[in-house]
């Protein structure tokens, strides 16, 4: 297969439904192949007057009058992500703290529930390549419980294999916690079929949707999801340390309680009682303060995408990889580079993964290049187009650029100490 030229990528360009949408975010070196987008997404333009907005007149001006409205946000912002791009109907979504906060809250209330319903129930089922927070909350949680975590084995490539997962549940299992697209590959899981497994088996399924909100198509409500997390900062492009979000089913939600009881879940918060009664509604996942600025970038993010049509950023994820793919076979396997994610487009997300023997200073000299991708130990450099933010000429011009930095040995020069590119 030949691979396109850059005029070809160019044209792919001036006929993408999306290409207007790259202008509305902040590019200000316009030799930059950031394709990174699954780490940190890009700054939209609309985020910087938003925020000035908040800053400047609804603090600056209003001080305390506007914590009527702010308030409101977590729910009403939540409820716009999960209508957007969750397939969540309203009342079930919650922007709030972080992944892992969220995470230790849903899992924990699962967990306390399940024993509370038969005490045998006490394994959480995990992929044992699961992303490190993930693994290391469960195994807090169920050393702190007398619980137990089993975990399954994923092929590094294709990712977990559901069979797999329903073959280590049992009458003991209380949970299965899984990404719904694998940070390692990018390799993508069926949602429906393993959540189906899980409550076959009497357990509850608990979904990271950290690499897939505003990258894939979700559908927790059609898929029979139980719980839910994810962060904001990679494709929803709501910024460094921005408020995650967690997803409670409806029918769960009076009979979980959250282990952190805090005054922004109290039915009457502002009586200041003594005795803490949670609200019934997803509210109750709530703890402290909302952070304002944060809910308020989320808040755009999410707007451009529910503008694009989460259908449409799938099929130029899906376009932006196969591209990617396409190159990599041509120019990048001879180089010693091979594919490390899903070769069908349907099968993964909206990241590519390389492996290659020298990745590490191979990441580390991109940068030079002007191209940002990221690595993860101990072979692989993961690229990430974002939809909205990434032109296909720019998914071209970081491919050449990474061919030619190899094959030029440039990547030997000056090799830094194992770490982490930023």
């Amino acid at each position: 297969m030949t691979p396109p030229t850059r005029a070809e990528a160019l044209a792919l360009d001036s006929a993408d439904p999306l290409g207007p949408f790259v202008e509305r975010f902040v590019a200000d070196d316009p030799n930059l192949c950031y394709l990174d987008g699954n780490s940190l997404g890009r700054l939209p333009v609309a985020t910087v007057a938003r925020l000035r907005q908040v800053v400047e007149h609804e603090w600056g001006k209003g001080l305390a009058g506007s914590w009527p409205e702010w308030i409101e946000w977590p729910v009403a912002v939540g409820d716009r992500l999960g209508a957007s791009l969750l397939g969540a109907a309203p009342g079930q979504t919650l922007v709030a703290d972080s992944v892992t906060v969220n995470l230790y809250k849903l899992a924990g209330a699962a967990l306390a529930a399940a024993r509370a319903a038969d005490p045998a129930r006490r394994v959480v089922v995990v992929v044992a390549d699961e992303f490190p927070t993930d693994r290391y909350v469960l195994e807090g949680l169920a050393g702190g419980t007398g619980g137990a975590l089993r975990t399954v084995a994923a092929d590094a490539v294709a990712g977990v294999d559901p069979a797999a997962v329903t073959a280590a549940l049992g009458p003991d299992t209380a949970l299965v916690v899984l990404s719904h697209v694998a940070y390692r590959s990018g390799a993508l899981v069926d949602m429906a079929g393993v959540t189906d497994a899980a409550h076959r088996a009497g357990a509850l399924a608990l979904w990271d949707l950290s690499h897939s909100a505003g990258a894939v198509p979700v559908g927790l409500d059609v898929a029979g999801a139980d719980l839910a997390v994810g962060c904001t900062y990679k494709y929803l492009n709501a910024g460094p340390g921005a408020p995650a979000f967690l997803y409670v089913a409806a029918r769960h939600q009076r009979r979980l309680r959250s282990p952190i009881q805090g005054w922004f879940a109290q039915r009457d918060q502002f009586a200041m009682g003594t005795a803490f009664v949670p609200v019934d509604g997803v509210e109750r996942f709530a703890a402290g303060t909302p952070p304002v600025l944060g809910l308020a970038a989320v808040d755009e993010g999410v707007a451009l995408l529910a503008e694009a049509g989460i259908d449409r950023v799938r099929a130029k994820a899906m376009a932006l990889t196969d591209l990617l793919v396409g190159l990599a076979d041509e120019w990048l396997a001879p180089l010693g580079f091979a594919l490390a994610s899903p070769r069908e487009p349907s099968r993964r997300g909206a990241h590519i993964t390389l492996r290659h023997d020298e990745a590490w200073p191979v990441t580390a000299a991109l940068v030079t290049a002007g191209v940002v991708g990221d690595f993860r130990a101990p072979e692989h450099l993961r690229l990430g187009p974002a939809p909205l933010s990434t032109r296909y000429v720019e998914v071209w011009d970081a491919a050449d650029r990474l061919r030619r930095l190899v094959a030029e040995g440039r990547h030997r020069a000056a090799v830094p100490p194992a770490g982490r590119v930023t």
